[in-house]
């Protein structure tokens, strides 16, 4: 019997669908604002000179890049548990996955964002009477920083997209959602055919902001 995509479906779907939404950005965009704040501190000990700090920053950055993020998500909730003696709540946990791992990530951006700056900046700060904690925060960071904004967009869209492997947790954002209204419908293509076309408004509506950030921080240097 040919398949007809049934529109009255996926049009009934949206309302419940959209109940997800609210989750996804939650733990998308805190994981993300945690995480940005990691890849400062271990973008930054990655690139110091002192063994003690590097070696530690090194660990994180290579243990959360090599790993599947839902290993790590799956270690929290149901790993850490056994560990500490009390559950995790599924929120938590996925806020903490995204963290972890965009934090990884954002520390290799930092440390290529800085390295990329031209040493003679720095000379020319100290030249000035500055101290080099001043000339960094002053002088380096901003250039650095404005040439970090396209790929920390590229993380924050990878990382709004790592939250569908949250469904696994329960927790209910788009497409646990999804799974939850097809096991009571049994229309999965139109369910997950609408999920796609969610995120996909999520995502295109970042790259529009990111662009527009990523011109008027490039026509400001």
């Amino acid at each position: 019997m040919a398949f007809e995509f049934d529109w009255q479906a996926a049009i009934d779907s949206i309302p419940y669908l959209v109940e997800g939404i609210p989750y996804t950005l939650l733990i998308s965009f805190g994981g993300l604002l945690i995480g940005f704040v990691l890849g400062i501190i271990f973008g930054l000990l990655s690139i110091n000179k002192h063994l003690v700090f590097r070696w530690p920053a090194t660990a994180y950055i290579e243990v959360f890049r090599g790993t599947p993020i839902l290993v790590q998500v799956l270690f929290i909730f149901y790993g850490l548990p056994d560990l500490v003696g009390s559950p995790i709540n599924p929120l938590v946990a996925g806020i903490a996955a995204i963290a972890l791992n965009s934090g990884a990530y954002i520390s290799e951006v930092v440390r290529g964002g800085v390295q990329s700056i031209d040493k003679g900046q720095t000379e020319a700060g100290l030249s000035l009477g500055l101290s080099r904690t001043q000339t960094f925060w002053s002088i380096v960071w901003p250039q650095a920083f404005r040439r970090m904004i396209p790929p920390l967009g590229n993380q924050a869209i990878v990382s709004i997209k790592d939250t569908s492997l949250f469904s696994v947790i329960g927790v209910g954002e788009l497409v646990r959602q999804g799974q939850i209204y097809i096991a009571n419908t049994f229309t999965a293509f139109e369910v997950y055919f609408v999920v796609a076309i969610l995120y996909l408004m999520i995502t295109l509506s970042l790259s529009m902001i990111l662009r527009f950030v990523e011109r008027r921080g490039l026509t400001s240097v």
